[in-house]
């Protein structure tokens, strides 16, 4: 009892101007708000409407998207561009948009702002996002497609043939043999395996 005594008097007591439980509520006040302002950005960023927001990816890679499956199928299930480019769990999505910070710098300064400084760019902006995507085995995909869920006898011979391979080895992830799959392939000349 004493012990709580104490504790209220300390957080009751003032502190120059303010006491310490109404620099604790208010801190804890400011916290929530804080967070809400955050996440709330944080939401609004991760749009299709946010991402197609600037000219450079509603004239280039969105407009590439629009005749793939990805965009418009027989089902109507439809992936935007945060689906493949923004991971899902929190912590992963933080990371990401920490590393997204780079290319508002490149949109504040022009390098991708005309479709031949895109092209120009097509092909290392493509290597940053494979290389992502093979570091989180594909985990973007994943969120969708899942190994488990794939019926290999209503896949095309050679489909069902390397999904099961690469099922059964574990080595090889989606963007492995997927590249292109949503948007136009840089030029891959020079590139080791590629036809």
């Amino acid at each position: 009892m004493q012990l709580i005594k104490s504790i209220w008097r300390t957080l009751t007591r003032p502190a120059v101007h303010y006491s310490l439980g109404f620099l604790t509520v208010g801190g804890f006040v400011a916290g929530i708000i804080f967070w809400g302002g955050f996440n709330t950005a944080l939401e609004m960023t991760n749009t299709e409407e946010f991402c197609v927001s600037c000219h450079e990816m509603r004239n280039n890679v969105f407009e590439e998207l629009k005749p793939t499956i990805h965009y418009s199928n027989r089902s109507g299930v439809r992936a935007s561009c945060p689906d493949c480019h923004v991971p899902h769990n929190w912590t992963d999505k933080i990371a990401r948009k920490m590393q997204a910070s780079k290319e508002v710098w490149g949109k504040i300064f022009g390098t991708i702002n005309t479709p031949e400084k895109f092209e120009a760019k097509r092909r290392e902006l493509a290597e940053h996002e494979w290389a992502r995507l093979k570091a989180n085995d594909s985990l973007e995909c994943r969120n969708c497609h899942e190994f488990d869920s794939m019926d290999f006898t209503l896949q095309a011979g050679r489909a069902a043939k390397q999904h099961s391979t690469a099922l059964a080895s574990g080595e090889k992830t989606c963007i492995d043999c997927h590249k292109g799959i949503a948007h136009q392939l840089p030029d891959m000349t020079g590139v080791e395996g590629w036809h």
